[in-house]
This record gives structure tokens, sequence and C-alpha cells, in this order.
């Protein structure tokens, strides 16, 4: 039985960003598209182009994605208006994307008290609106907000709203929950009324709220129900309570029959084994400390404590688990087994290029090193290149290109050249590269910029390989508590290639934790690239940061 087509639609980057403590970077929504693209969705979402600066800069320079379709959020033109002289809406036209999404009021409520217009006038704003994205050839989508809301209201406007946006070429028209107030019995019977009123539900799609912790089922109801998109973020981000998680909706599509007999989604079963990771690295992108009790990704998600779950689940871990843990690439977590984990470092190996075979001892070593340092504050999940260097390192595959023998930073506040009142760091590196001591010095407006630049100056015969290389971020967290709190960095770099990795450092010492980060990034371009091997290596000074 031929199964039918969801379609994912992701909106981290714009619903998300509205969450409260979310501020994402120009950078940080880069490497977000691309985690969702490699993943597997069919629509990213960027943000409203024209909107803010972040936005209108991300859009100027459209994300390499391989298979998702970019999308544009906006607003239907404004009322007494045509489409051609509306400038929110021009900008959103001169955006180089595939689709365009625009949310229209569907409840007649919110056209007469937040719009000020009429009903009649609302349709005309959705339809010209939709014309003119067609016309630009962008596939057009209208988000109906309220829409439930609405339908309980004044069920024959809400409906004019969907049948005005397909009648003017929208591909589809998305029912939104926008105040999260809806249950799935009532998801599900909308939903089956507005299909049975005529209009086809491949052109529909659904846009939960979580006001009611609710969003995915709902989303899952409405999917029930007969519409074939579905709207998400990673994580749950969203206003107030949050959006449909879509790190829960899509292992449940895949994974439980009831859906996977029927759907079929972008994303395959290998993709999927990458949704922990995928997660977690959002987590580390906004500095925060990844739910342990998320379905699916959570560390506790498939963790044990009770003595007769541990005997069952040693027996056959279906007793206990709804899923096997790797299937979305997390881990069984057992106190009394020794195996826990170690099928997640033979899947990141495997990542990062190793090949080494199951059954070798050090892939219990790596294991145990891993989970050591992992209670010490480090997180390789976000820091891909700091596990593979660590990894290499452990079977020898890494050169000792250069040693820092010694480091020191200053901070000072002074008068400049023209008299305003600055802090300036100053940082002096010794290093010893093939024999030769050479010593540089750095200043930036931080200590670690200013290490950067004194480690990069001048690396003797590895310095070309390191000419392209940059900063691209710097997140800090603290993971505990007092004067002597410990201090993870994670650090983001990139290169003129276009290739991005992450290094972590952790140490009580704030630059000290940005230094060994800082390190592991240039080791890792090195080795990356090819850098030969040191004729002399170096004999360590002192233990190596």
């Amino acid at each position: 039985m031929s199964r039918e087509r969801l379609y994912l639609f992701d909106t981290t980057l714009r619903d998300g960003a509205q969450t409260q403590g979310v501020d994402f970077s120009v950078e940080d929504k880069r490497l977000i598209a691309g985690l969702l693209d490699e993943l597997g969705v069919d629509y990213i979402e960027g943000g409203y182009p024209g909107a803010n600066p972040t936005d209108t800069s991300f859009f100027s320079e459209r994300p390499a994605l391989k298979r998702a379709k970019f999308t544009a959020f906006g607003m239907t033109k404004r009322a007494g208006r045509s489409a051609s002289n509306d400038p929110g809406l021009a900008a959103i036209l001169d955006a180089d994307t595939d689709a365009v999404c625009l949310v229209a009021k569907s409840w007649d409520f919110q056209v007469r008290v937040a719009l000020g217009i009429t009903n009649e006038e609302n349709l005309e704003s959705i339809a010209d609106s939709v014309k003119a994205i067609a016309a630009r050839g962008r596939e057009p989508m209208i988000d109906c907000e309220h829409f439930f809301d609405g339908y309980k209201a004044n069920r024959a406007y809400a409906l004019s709203c969907i049948r005005t946006a397909l009648d003017a070429g929208a591909r589809w028209a998305v029912l939104c929950d926008t105040n999260g107030g809806t249950l799935p019995d009532e998801i599900e019977r909308i939903v089956g009324e507005v299909i049975a009123s005529g209009v086809s539900g491949d052109r529909l799609g659904i846009h939960a709220h979580n006001d009611t912790e609710n969003a995915v089922a709902n989303s899952l109801a409405a999917i029930r129900a007969g519409v074939r998109q579905v709207q998400g973020t990673l994580n749950g981000l969203g206003e107030r309570c949050g959006n449909a998680n879509m790190v829960s909706l899509i292992p449940t599509l895949l994974l439980k029959k009831e859906y996977a007999d029927r759907f079929e989604i972008a994303v395959s079963l290998e993709r999927l084994k990458t949704l922990t990771h995928v997660s977690r690295t959002l987590e580390e992108i906004l500095n925060r400390a990844p739910n342990r009790y998320a379905p699916y990704v959570g560390e506790n998600a498939f963790a044990s404590k009770a003595g007769i779950h541990v005997s069952a689940i040693l027996k056959d871990p279906a007793t206990y688990e709804h899923v096997p843990p790797e299937t979305v690439g997390n881990q069984r977590k057992i106190a009394v087994s020794d195996q826990a984990g170690r099928s997640n470092i033979l899947a990141a190996l495997e990542e990062a290029g190793i090949k080494i075979d199951p059954k070798d001892s050090r892939v219990q070593r790596l294991l145990d090193e891993v989970k050591e340092r992992e209670f010490l504050g480090y997180s390789y999940d976000g820091a891909g290149a700091s596990f593979e260097l660590l990894a290499r390192r452990l079977l020898g595959e890494v050169p000792e290109y250069f040693v820092i023998e010694s480091f020191r930073v200053l901070v000072e506040r002074r008068y400049n050249a023209v008299g305003e009142f600055v802090t300036v760091s100053e940082a002096t590196v010794k290093v010893n590269v093939d024999g030769d001591v050479l010593i540089s010095v750095g200043e930036g407006n931080g200590p670690v910029n200013a290490l950067d630049q004194a480690l990069r100056k001048d690396l003797g015969k590895y310095s070309p390989y390191i000419e392209d290389l940059r900063l691209a971020d710097f997140k800090v967290r603290i993971l505990t508590s007092g004067t002597e709190a410990i201090t993870r960095v994670m650090i983001e770099s990139a290169d003129g290639k276009g290739n991005r990795w992450f290094t972590v450092g952790v140490s009580p010492n704030i630059v000290d934790a940005s230094f060994q980060a800082l390190v592991d990034s240039i080791t890792y371009k090195l080795l990356r690239d090819g850098a030969p091997a040191p004729v002399k290596p170096a004999k360590k000074m002192e233990v190596r940061v």
C-alpha cells in the first residue's frame, strides 16, 4: 500500500525566535538552517525580511540548502494599498526564497479589533498578496491565524479565508491554533469538517501552540483528520509556552506504526539517528542546558533506576522502552551496565570517518574518557571537532603540531589616543613549533580575542594553513556556583571554504577554558587540511593547555 506524503515545515528561526531569552545571531541562523536541511525537513522558515537587522542580513545571503525550500515570512498587504505599493510585502517578495508564508487573520473578531478593517477588505488582502507571490515565481502559502477560534465564532468566514487563499493560488492554507487553547478532539473534529466542506486535505497544514501542553497531540490529531503539512519548531521553541515540538513529532511519525504505515516524510531512518545531536546542538547555540526529560532525546528519556526495571531491561530493552534509543541517536542509561553509550561512541566515530573494530579495547577507553570528561563539565554533543580530536589522539592519529609552553594575558583600562576610556587586552604566547620557540604578542577587545591574535600571529610553517581561520561565535556557560565555579566555553570556527566546526574547553578559569577550545580549533584545522607532522617533536615544558 502506497503511503501519503507529509510535509514538515520548520519555523524555529521565526516563531522560535519569539521565545523569551532566545536571540539568534545571523551565524546561529545559518548553522540551524544547515542542521534542519541535513535532517530532512521540507520547508525552513528563515524569518521576516525587513522586520529587523538580523533577519534582513540573513536573507541578504541565501543559506546553502541542499533540499529544503527556503521560506520567508510576512504579512498580507495592508488594506487600501495595492500589493505592488506595500513596502512590507515588497521586502518579502524581493528576498531570494523558494516560498513565502504570509499570516492572515481568519477570525472576524481579530479582523475588526486588531486590523480595524472590514471582512471583505481582509479577504481582498489575502487574495492580492497570494497572487503577488505567485507572480514572482514563489510558492505561496497562508497561515490562517486564530483559525480554530475563528471557526467556532464564525464558521462561514473562517472557511472563506481558506478558500480565498487557495482559489488565489496558495499551495497551502495552514490552520493555526494561535492562542493554543484548542484541544485534540476539537482539532480533529474541525479539520474533518473543513475537509468535508470541500477543501482538499493535501492543501491544508496545521500550526499548533502549546498553551495546554497539547501542541504535538493537536498536530497528530490534525494529521489523522487529513492535513498534510505540519509546522513546528526544534525543541518546541516559541512564544509563551512554545510551538509543536518537531523533535517529538518526527520520530513519532517515523517510528509509530499508526503513522509510519500511512505516511511518508523526507526524514530518513538513518538521518533520524542525528536527532539527539540536532536537539542538543540547538541548546548549545542557545547557551542553555538541554532538557534532561525531553521525550526521545533527553538524557533521561531512556534512563532506568528502579531495580525491577533494570533487571527486565537487561533481559530485553523492549520491556521498558517504547523505541530503541539508538534510533533517535540517544543512549540507554543504566547505572549497572558498562555497555551504556558504546553504540553512540561507535556511531560518532563513524560520523567522523574514523574506522575501528567495534571490539577494539580502545573503544571502551574512549567511552570511559568521554564519561570522565563529561563529569568534569565537557559536552561533546555540540563540539564535534573536539570529540574527533579526542578520539584520534587516543588512536595516535593527531600529530603534536605545536606545544604551548606558556601564555599570559593582561587587561588594562586606559585612555586611548583620542581621549576615550577603553579596555584593552594584551596576550603573550610562547609556542614551540618543530623545535623552534616562538613568542608572539597580540592585542584584542577581550582576553580571548587577544590570545587568538597572539597564537595565530606566528605558528611557523603552519601559519599558511590558518590564514583563513576565523572565530565565528563564542559562548560561555557557568556550570557550578560559587567563586570556584567551573566554566565551559564553546567556540565556533569557520574558514574561507565555508567549513564550520565547534570546540570546547572547561576550567575554573574562563581564559584557560577559552584557550583550550582555541587550541583545539587550530589543531583541528591543521589536521583536516593535511598539515605535515613536525620533524622535531617538541618536549613539553609543562602540562599542555
